[in-house]
Formats: C-alpha cells, sequence, structure tokens
C-alpha cells in the first residue's frame, strides 16, 4: 500500500493528502517530521515531507507525487483528460506552489513562528508578491474554482496554500495581498471545504494543532 509520510501541519502534505482522498486512492498515513537525520535522508534527500513511500522505493516533492499518483493511477483522472486543459492545470499548480506560497513563506518567520524578518526581505518579497499575484490573476479565474466552474487538481494546492499567502502579508504588512488584490480567497476555501476530502484534510490539520499545543 502507498503510504504517505509527513504530518498534517504541512500544507504540501495536505496538498497529496487531498488528491489521494479526492480520487479514492488507498493510502496509510505516517507521521514523520522535517529532519537532518541520516535515517531520514535516506527517504527524503532534503529531510523534508512529504514524501511517498511505494512497492518501488521513495519518492519526494509534492507535484512529482501527484504526477506519479496521475501516472499510476489513470482512471481516477486527477488530471484533465484534455492536454490543454491538463497543461493549465499544472500551471496554475506552478503560480500557487512556486510563484505565491514559496515566496510567501520567506514571510512565516514573522508571520507565524514568533521571529522577525529583517526590512530588506520585507521589501523585496513585497515587490516579489506584488509582481506574482498579478501574473496569477491574469490565469486563475475563481468562477468559483481556479480554473473556472469545474473543481481541478489545482484546487488541491490553492486550498491548502492560498490562506498561507493571505494570512501572512496580513501579518507582516497589516494587509492581505491576495484580497487586495481582488482575490477572495476566503469564499473560495468554503466553497472547496463542501467537498468531504478538504474536510478531512482540513479536520486533521486542526486535530494535529489542538494535540500540539502545551497542556
Amino acid at each position: 500500500m502507498i503510504r504517505l509520510c509527513g504530518f498534517a501541519l504541512s500544507n504540501y502534505y495536505n496538498k497529496v493528502k487531498f488528491v489521494l482522498l479526492e480520487h479514492d486512492i488507498e493510502f496509510e498515513e505516517v507521521f514523520v517530521q522535517p529532519s537532518q537525520d541520516e535515517a531520514m535522508l535516506v527517504h527524503s534527500p532534503l529531510g523534508k515531507v512529504p514524501f511517498l513511500q511505494t512497492e518501488e522505493g521513495d519518492l519526494c516533492e509534492s507535484q512529482c507525487i501527484v504526477e506519479y499518483l496521475a501516472a499510476r493511477f489513470p482512471d481516477k483522472a486527477i488530471f484533465s483528460a484534455d492536454p490543454w486543459e491538463a497543461a493549465k492545470e499544472r500551471e496554475l499548480i506552478m503560480f500557487v506552489d512556486v510563484h505565491l506560497e514559496l515566496t510567501a513563506r520567506n514571510l512565516y518567520k514573522e508571520a507565524f513562528f514568533g521571529g522577525t524578518v529583517t526590512d530588506a526581505t520585507k521589501g523585496r518579497i513585497e515587490k516579489l508578491l506584488a509582481h506574482h499575484i498579478a501574473g496569477f490573476g491574469r490565469i486563475a479565474k475563481f468562477a468559483p474554482y481556479l480554473r473556472g466552474e469545474r473543481f481541478s487538481v489545482a484546487d488541491a494546492a490553492g486550498y491548502v496554500s492560498l490562506p498561507l499567502v493571505g494570512m501572512a502579508t496580513q501579518a507582516v504588512y497589516g494587509r492581505d495581498f491576495l484580497l487586495d488584490a481582488g482575490f477572495d480567497w476566503k469564499n473560495y476555501v468554503k466553497t472547496i471545504n463542501g467537498r468531504p476530502a478538504a474536510q478531512r484534510v482540513t479536520e486533521d490539520r486542526k486535530a494535529y494543532i489542538a494535540a500540539s499545543r502545551p497542556t
């Protein structure tokens, strides 16, 4: 059986988990935290999560995992059968994962973990996010899903990562860059949260947070 290794606070772990649940692919969850221990690096070369354990070996990086699942389970139609639509879904995932979330991740130390980000970093990330969000707006539809009227695999990425971008910018700059750009990610998330797979991902994340709080 496929084993998904990571923990429920990780948005990239939840992205893969959402895909597995949404497409009814059987899997087992294994709790693993990022680590530079050699025992971890054997499975995930950079010590990151998520990684997938299969009969053939280990696989890391969330999008590589999603692509593997799509190829291994073609009957699940994880991506659109139309080549153009499938390419546009991948394009949206790239924007969400790389241009938005990984850029905003530079702010998380201050936004979520009680640390401090330098003014130079704040200025650089503000300019990058403004540029990247404008580009995102040229391809994302939010009607009500990222690609339009139909839910797609791109929404698994959007669901778990867009809130982090909005909340991080609100915390660090005092304004939500996505909302300011006209992207109502809060209603978008509410729409997706009507799906059982999304509900499970959210419930498990909240349960993990609750269990991690000091008693």
